[in-house]
């Protein structure tokens, strides 16, 4: 049976082609600190079903390119899509005008 591993669409900007990045917890031998550990692999698309942020399943098979030595198996749910931050106007200018008023006291002395 061949590895399978679960992870999320990272990128899926090339053709029949997505990256999934796959994050484990680990603890070190020596200093029992836990970290995350996080691992890319390319895999083959076929159907290009597969968007940004998705859940899915992959599976080691022969290699199609250099790089790409998995397969999609299936998408296990579907990203609820990413939500774009404004920036708040008041707190830029709020800086801007902060450091506007000390160049102008600094110019006073």
């Amino acid at each position: 049976m061949a590895q399978t591993l679960i992870g999320t669409v990272t990128s899926d900007k090339r053709d029949k082609t997505i990256t999934v990045s796959i994050t484990s917890r680990e603890t070190h031998p020596l200093y029992r600190k836990q970290y995350s550990h996080t691992r890319k692999y390319t895999a083959h698309d076929e159907k290009n079903e597969a968007g940004l942020g998705d859940k899915v399943e992959i599976e080691a098979c022969r290699p199609f390119s250099k790089t790409v030595s998995y397969k999609l198996v299936k998408v296990l749910e579907k990203s609820h899509g990413t939500v774009a931050l404004k920036e708040d106007i008041n707190t830029v200018e709020g800086v801007n005008d902060t450091k506007v008023e000390k160049d102008a006291e600094e110019g006073d002395k």
